[in-house]
């Protein structure tokens, strides 16, 4: 029998790896350009309700996993990644919000995300989401993290004007603090975590767009759609990787008594 939702014991989220932040780079870049070439070649409006419909869709296979699954976790994030660019940038294009106010305004998003996941759940460490509850917050945490990285990318590279690869220079640099924190200085793991993730949205982004964008906005003029398709197939031989040699399934003791 199809067993829906979590099943008790069993953890929603991939042990944390150098192929999980190399994923998650990837996921970011494409959700980018992915964005940024539908809704310039198709009507804007079809393409958010494409990306939001894809979104619901991905999420719902997600959730309908006993535990996690490659290929349905990292499809969700990277429809994520797409709506979320679209989610933030709606606010600017079309409603003319400054970068600036909805970089803020998805800080505070993501920051009542937290704050709520913490009062409820009593910690924010993905190693315990292993409950419906903790996974819709997991994701809620997810999308937040992709508006607000979207926004702040573009922050730096239009409000700033820093452009697409010193935007991503400053980034790179950025991420390496809760690396080195938590390897030499103890910096809190969960800090640590949740710290990168929401830097390696602006950093894809602006990887994404300095090779996408046309030359004359500071770009290499690859196209949107062509730097989807070639991180979509990177992507795509990486989780058919993970789903092989399951190098990334964290045992737990529900796990380990049904593998025996």
């Amino acid at each position: 029998m199809r067993t829906w939702l979590t099943k008790k014991g069993a953890l929603r989220v991939p042990q944390i790896t150098v192929v999980f932040w190399v994923i998650k780079g990837l996921s970011t870049a494409m959700g980018e350009a992915t964005s940024d070439f539908l809704v310039h070649t198709i009507n804007p409006y079809a393409a958010v309700l494409l990306g939001f419909a894809a979104f619901v869709v991905a999420l719902l296979l997600a959730f309908g996993k006993a535990r996690y699954t490659p290929w349905t976790y990292w499809f969700a994030v990277v429809m994520v990644g797409v709506f979320g660019t679209m989610a933030a940038d709606v606010l600017h294009v079309a409603l003319g919000v400054p970068y600036t106010a909805t970089t803020v305004l998805y800080a505070l998003v993501l920051f009542g995300v937290f704050a709520s996941w913490r009062l409820t759940e009593k910690t924010l460490s993905i190693h315990s989401i292993d409950t419906p509850r903790r996974e819709a917050f997991y994701w809620a945490a997810v999308v937040a993290t992709f508006a607000m990285g979207t926004a702040l990318g573009d922050f730096t590279a239009y409000t700033l004007h820093l452009g697409y690869f010193s935007s991503a220079a400053i980034f790179a640099g950025v991420i390496a603090i809760p690396a080195i924190g938590y390897r030499f200085f103890r910096l809190n793991a969960v800090f640590s975590f949740w710290f990168a993730y929401v830097v390696t949205r602006p950093l894809g982004a602006s990887i994404a767009d300095g090779l996408g964008k046309p030359k004359v906005v500071s770009g290499l003029g690859l196209g949107d759609g062509w730097v989807a398709v070639v991180f979509g197939a990177v992507i795509f031989v990486m989780v058919a990787f993970l789903a092989i040699t399951r190098a990334d399934v964290r045992a737990t003791p529900a796990l380990e008594a049904e593998q025996a």
